[in-house]
């Protein structure tokens, strides 16, 4: 279990099978925050609760608990640790950000997991086992797929998640199935914990330049690769009212 916080150095991939192959990964990282966190300054990298949670700049603890215990999960945790993009020169795209629920023996019991996407939208994945077993890396858990990110991607079928975290190494997987459980999406998030210091942040910022803007660079990029290979583009549709999908009652092997 994180107890201090830490940089997460890993390397993202999307790999599209239908109807055009596509692939793509590239390096990154995240601040590890145990929770609370409240802001972090810096002139490289920083960090502002205002960018997660109810982005009002309290302090997401109350988001992640409040979610946690209108499911029934809250009784069992004993620490949240986020892992979030961090802003960088003041500028900062999260498109995903994730809450490891422990137990008191440090066992992962649920991931929060906390999309926005380009239009400023945000939805929440709830991922945890019916019986709130731990987390161990091999069995897959099942969420309808109901929030809008891509827009080569229809608002339908299911992704399915997977969490390792053992030592300082972890591991994220999601795919995503269409309306007639066809695997279309592969993606990975793997890498490793690292501490955080002034020295290893000033060597990932370097390494890994300008991340934030990255993500949103490498977002549009990859949209003019999927329409010059000819992939449909689909208009946003209304979000829907609810803000909130768990998988605890989807549990399935992959």
């Amino acid at each position: 279990m994180v107890i201090h916080p830490q940089l997460y150095v890993a390397k993202v991939m999307h790999k599209r099978l239908f109807p055009k192959k596509n692939l793509f990964w590239y390096g990154l990282y995240y601040l590890v925050l145990p929770l609370p966190a409240k802001t972090i300054p810096g002139r490289l990298i920083s960090f502002c609760p205002k960018d997660v949670g109810y982005r009002d700049g309290s302090d997401p603890t109350s988001w992640a608990r409040n979610i946690l215990a209108s499911h029934g999960l809250n009784e069992k945790i004993k620490k949240i640790v986020l892992i979030t993009m961090p802003r960088v020169l003041g500028y900062v795209f999260n498109p995903v950000s994730f809450y490891l629920c422990f137990d008191h023996e440090g066992h992962l019991l649920t991931v929060l997991c906390e999309v926005h996407n380009t239009f400023g939208e945000q939805h929440t994945y709830v991922c945890s086992h019916d019986d709130q077993r731990p987390l161990d890396g091999e069995e897959w858990l099942e969420a309808d797929k109901v929030f809008h990110v891509s827009p080569f991607l229809e608002r339908a079928g299911t992704y399915k998640f997977r969490f390792s975290l053992k030592d300082n190494h972890l591991g994220i997987w999601i795919d995503y199935f269409d309306e007639e459980n066809r695997k279309q999406l592969i993606t990975s998030l793997v890498g490793k914990l690292t501490p955080i210091t002034r020295e290893t942040i000033r060597q990932n910022f370097w390494r890994h330049p300008l991340v934030a803007f990255k993500a949103i660079l490498m977002i549009h990029w990859q949209a003019l690769m999927l329409l010059k290979k000819g992939i449909q583009y689909i208009s946003k549709p209304k979000q829907l009212g609810v803000k909130i999908t768990t998988s605890r009652k989807k549990n399935v092997n992959k």
